[in-house]
C-alpha cells in the first residue's frame, strides 16, 4: 500500500482527533476575532493550502457574512506594497508550515495591524512562531508528497472557525456525519480500482464543480496532475459555460463533481450539455440523474450538508489519482520533480 493511500484512509479519524483536540483553542480564537471588530479576512496559500483557501473563502462569507480575499503573496514578496490592515484577519495555511511567502504575508500583514492565524500540521514551525494563534491539523506525519490528509484536516479547521464564528450549535455534529461519510466514501475503491485502467492514457480533460465543491474540482485536478502528469483543466461550472466549454471535443474526459445542494442544478446542466457533446463524463455524486449520463458514475450512498460535502467529494478524486497512477505504471509517493515541502517567495 502506497502511503498515500494508507493517509487517505487516515483521514476519518484525524477529522475525529482534530475535533477533540482543536474546539477550544477555536472557540477561543473566535472569541478573540470578534473583540478585534474584524471587518475582512485575507486567505494566504499555495497549491493544496490554497485550494483550501477557496474553501474557506465560501464558508467565511456564505456562512459568517465576512468579505474575504485570497491574497497574492507576491504584493508583498515582490512589490513590497504597504496594505492597510486595521481590523483585518489574515490566515496563512501551508502543512509544513514552512512557505515562505506564506510566512512573510503573515508577518507583514502582522506589522500592519493584522491580526494573524496560522493553520498548519507541524507544532513549532515557522507559520507558528510568526502567527498571534494558530489552529494545529493533528493529521500526524504525512509520508506522501500530494497531501491527502493534510488537506481534509485543513478544510475541517477552517469549518470549525466558520461553525465557531457563527456559534452554530450544530457543527461538531456535522464533522462527526463527515467522518463517517468519508469512510463510506472508501467503499468505491474497488470500483475505482477496475475503472483506472479506462483512463491509463488521458492526458488532458476538465474537472468542473461550482460553490463550495470548486476547492475540489481544483485539488482533484491537482492531485492527478501530481501522481499522473495530466494536464486537466479546473473551472467553476460557471466560469466553464464562459468559454471553456466549446473546446470539448467528443470522448474529452470531464469530471463532475456533484453533491446535492443549491449548485446541482448547474452540475446537471452541465452534464446534460457535456453528453450532447459524447464527452466522457465521469460523475460523483449521490444524485441519479446525473449519474446516468455518466460514463464512469462514481456514486456516494452518502447524505451530508453541502456546507462540508468538500471533505467528503474529494475522497474519491484522491483514490483516483492513486490508482490511475498505479495503472500509468507511476508511484504515488515520488512524482517526479516534487518534495514534500516547495519553497517559493
Amino acid at each position: 500500500m502506497s502511503h498515500m493511500l494508507n493517509e487517505i484512509h487516515q483521514q476519518p479519524e484525524v477529522i475525529r482527533r482534530l475535533l477533540d483536540c482543536e474546539m477550544e483553542n477555536v472557540a477561543g480564537l473566535a472569541r478573540e476575532i470578534r473583540s478585534w471588530d474584524v471587518r475582512f479576512i485575507v486567505l494566504a496559500g499555495r497549491g493544496t493550502s490554497d485550494h483550501a483557501a477557496v474553501y474557506g473563502k465560501y464558508i467565511l462569507e456564505v456562512k459568517n457574512g465576512y468579505p474575504v480575499a485570497l491574497a497574492d503573496p507576491s504584493v508583498f514578496t515582490l512589490y513590497d506594497a504597504r496594505l492597510r490592515m486595521e481590523h483585518v484577519l489574515v490566515i496563512g495555511i501551508s502543512q509544513s508550515g514552512q512557505a515562505a511567502d506564506v510566512a512573510e504575508y503573515l508577518e507583514r500583514s502582522k506589522e500592519l495591524g493584522a491580526l494573524t492565524v496560522a493553520i498548519t500540521n507541524v507544532p513549532g514551525s515557522l507559520l507558528t512562531k510568526i502567527a498571534h494563534h494558530t489552529i494545529h491539523c493533528h493529521a500526524g506525519e504525512e509520508l506522501g508528497i500530494a497531501a491527502t490528509k493534510t488537506y481534509t484536516s485543513t478544510l475541517a479547521a477552517i469549518y470549525m472557525l466558520s461553525a465557531c464564528l457563527s456559534e452554530d450549535r450544530e457543527w461538531v455534529e456535522n464533522l462527526i456525519v463527515c467522518s463517517d461519510a468519508m469512510r463510506e466514501a472508501m467503499s468505491l475503491e474497488p470500483y475505482i480500482i477496475d475503472r483506472a485502467e479506462r483512463y491509463r492514457y488521458m492526458h488532458d480533460g476538465y474537472v468542473i464543480s461550482r460553490g463550495f465543491n470548486y476547492c475540489t474540482a481544483m485539488e482533484m485536478a491537482l492531485k492527478l496532475a501530481e501522481t499522473s502528469y495530466t494536464g486537466l483543466n479546473a473551472y467553476s461550472a460557471a466560469d466553464f459555460l464562459h468559454g471553456p466549454i466549446a473546446a470539448v471535443h467528443e470522448s474529452d474526459p470531464c469530471f463532475l463533481i456533484a453533491p446535492p445542494g443549491k449548485a446541482y442544478a448547474n452540475m446537471l446542466d452541465i452534464a446534460k450539455r457535456l453528453s450532447e457533446r459524447n464527452a466522457e463524463i465521469v460523475a460523483i455524486s449521490s444524485e441519479t440523474e446525473i449519474l446516468s449520463l455518466a460514463t464512469t458514475a462514481l456514486r456516494l450512498d452518502v447524505t451530508v450538508p453541502e456546507e462540508v460535502s468538500p471533505l467528503v467529494y474529494i475522497v474519491p478524486g484522491q483514490l483516483f489519482a492513486n490508482y490511475l497512477a498505479l495503472a500509468r505504471g507511476n508511484d504515488p509517493d515520488r512524482p517526479r520533480g516534487l518534495t514534500k515541502v516547495t519553497i517559493t517567495r
